[in-house]
């Protein structure tokens, strides 16, 4: 039986139910600025309102009634402070990969504009200083954080982040590639669409930080003897505590070991007998990685898609593997796969390799429920 509630909403809402969470999260967000302004509420509101509540309105309007989507539209346009037509024209232009045509003399942009213009100017006139000082402040920090997140959405190839933090809070919108696949999917349903598609372990806004990559921490440890003792000794205690674990290793397959190859030198020593074969999916790493390791060490050039290897006892996974790290969890592509992952994502049996490095070694042997991780590979 349909109940009062879903009925409501079907009879209002033109796609899903769950459109009137992100109608009353716009509500609330209103409140919020009314009752305690300040910078960053401005700015971290309005990059999250335009990334959740106003794309998903751009894409697939909520109301059944196309009055009260214009209504809707004149709202978000008071509340982010842009003229929500003008955002949508940009935006589909973006999906259509076009020029952005707008329609200054529209009615749509007038009354838009016309709406923004007046609520500032009952800002300015009643709270002014909060205008100039909180308001407007946070409203072009928030179009930074906007930009941001866009320019790096599609850094060097559309791109989707499947942690489920960010996805919980932001309505699906790290399923980027996804989305942009299927630009009318509701946003409920993108989550089913994932696939293996180019993925960042950072949401858009902090992708920044790749500059400051894994890589780059391996190259300052590639330049110290020092540190590459202290690396190899906290990466051999949790080896040789994990080891035992797996039973008879007769083939590795070690992911990602350019650079300083410290799991390629472990297993060699650990495991003497076994055929160990590292792919890197960059052959400058290899290169490098060469002058550490002796001929009996395969170095394959390849990109490693998380796909089954056959004939393989063990499989190593780096912190930095490019793909869904999930799916490793999920589907395991050996008997025994041995993951380097944050210290706060624990699977199966695993031990801390350091509290400095933030980084435990996983074993997983069965396909246990994943934590969500994603990483780009060194």
């Amino acid at each position: 039986m349909i109940s009062a509630r879903t009925a409501w909403s079907g009879r209002v809402l033109r796609h899903s139910s769950w459109d009137a969470l992100l109608v009353g999260l716009s509500a609330a967000h209103a409140v919020a600025l009314l009752m305690v302004p300040s910078v960053p509420l401005v700015a971290l509101g309005l990059w999250w309102n335009a990334n959740t509540i106003a794309h998903n309105f751009i894409h697939r309007p909520f109301f059944r009634v196309p009055s009260a989507n214009r209504a809707y539209s004149l709202y978000l346009s008071v509340l982010l402070g842009l003229p929500q037509s003008i955002w949508r024209e940009r935006h589909l232009a973006h999906h259509a990969d076009r020029p952005v045509r707008v329609r200054w003399r529209s009615q749509e942009v007038v009354a838009e504009a016309t709406l923004v213009l007046a609520a500032w100017a009952v800002a300015v006139l009643f709270v002014p200083h909060v205008f100039v000082f909180v308001y407007l402040p946070g409203w072009a920090l928030g179009l930074g954080l906007c930009w941001l997140q866009g320019y790096y959405e599609h850094a060097g190839g559309t791109t989707s982040h499947y942690g489920r933090i960010y996805n919980f809070l932001f309505f699906n919108d790290g399923y980027h590639v996804e989305h942009h696949a299927r630009p009318g999917q509701h946003w409920s349903g993108l989550r089913a669409q994932s696939g293996h598609a180019r993925a960042s372990r950072w949401p858009p806004v902090l992708r920044w930080l790749d500059a400051c990559s894994l890589d780059g921490l391996e190259r300052v440890v590639l330049r110290s003897p020092r540190l590459q003792q202290v690396v190899l000794r906290v990466h051999e205690r949790a080896f040789r505590r994990l080891l035992p674990l797996v039973g008879e290793v007769r083939s590795v397959a070690v992911v990602g070991g350019g650079l300083f190859p410290r799991t390629a030198i472990l297993l060699r020593r650990l495991l003497p007998d076994a055929t160990l074969v590292v792919l890197d999916a960059s052959a400058a790493h290899l290169e490098a990685a060469r002058s550490f390791l002796d001929d009996t060490v395969v170095l394959r050039h390849a990109l490693y898609r998380g796909a089954e290897l056959d004939g393989v006892d063990l499989v190593v996974v780096p912190l930095a593997y490019l793909g869904r790290r999930q799916r490793i969890y999920e589907r395991p592509p050996a008997r025994a796969v041995l993951v380097h992952d944050w210290i706060w994502c624990s699977h199966g049996r695993g031990v801390i390799i350091s509290l400095w490095l933030f980084k435990r070694l996983n074993l997983i042997t069965t396909p246990p429920a994943a934590c969500h991780a994603v990483s780009r590979s060194a």
